[in-house]
């Protein structure tokens, strides 16, 4: 948990990622266009964004230690790139150019600033950070890391950090993009029909 964001805007990010996060998913089903295809290539990019989180999570010890073992030897921030590739699979799921837009927005305005948010409050909590950043990228991987890949993951960690809602989340956002495409091809269908 971060306590001090440095900027007025980091702070507001902070607070409106989630309630954003609920808002967008609305407005994503109301303008997806999924195909059966686009749903299965999607739902491949979906469950490697998850696999990314889940493994993440279950190596942070949120402020007790920096997280340097598991993915976090090839980026300092696993868990926003889990949810870079939850959002490309999601956006190649809707079909629909004007999602992706609304997702690099999101990305660039709400996520960048926490990021820099948490990575300043890492950097005064825990001086080993700036070497740890010196050598390992902020967001996307670097798999040829000077550190060494750790095992270490802990289902206790990762039940802790109840990472299993994003999972849970994204589940529920898929079966409405599948229900919204088994109706738009009932109305096709029975349209095509009179």
């Amino acid at each position: 948990m971060i306590h001090e964001p440095s900027t007025t805007w980091q702070k507001i990010a902070r607070r409106i990622r989630v309630p954003v996060g609920f808002a967008f998913a609305v407005l994503y089903i109301w303008l997806a266009h999924p195909t059966g295809k686009s749903l299965a290539i999607g739902t491949v990019f979906v469950t490697a964004g998850i696999a990314v989180r889940a493994l993440a999570s279950g190596h942070l010890k949120k402020n007790e230690e920096l997280a340097t073992s598991g993915p976090y030897a090839y980026t300092r921030n696993p868990l926003y790139f889990g949810s870079l590739i939850l959002a490309l699979g999601f956006a190649i799921a809707a079909r629909n150019w004007w999602i992706a837009a609304l997702l690099v927005l999101i990305f660039v305005t709400i996520y960048v600033p926490v990021i820099g948010a948490e990575e300043a409050f890492l950097r005064t909590k825990f001086p080993e950070f700036a070497k740890y950043s010196a050598e390992v990228p902020r967001v996307i991987p670097c798999f040829r890391s000077p550190r060494p890949y750790q095992p270490g993951f802990s289902w206790g960690l990762y039940l802790k950090h109840r990472e299993y809602n994003a999972a849970i989340g994204s589940v529920a956002l898929l079966a409405a993009l599948i229900a919204k495409l088994l109706w738009n091809f009932q109305t096709t269908a029975l349209s095509s029909i009179s």
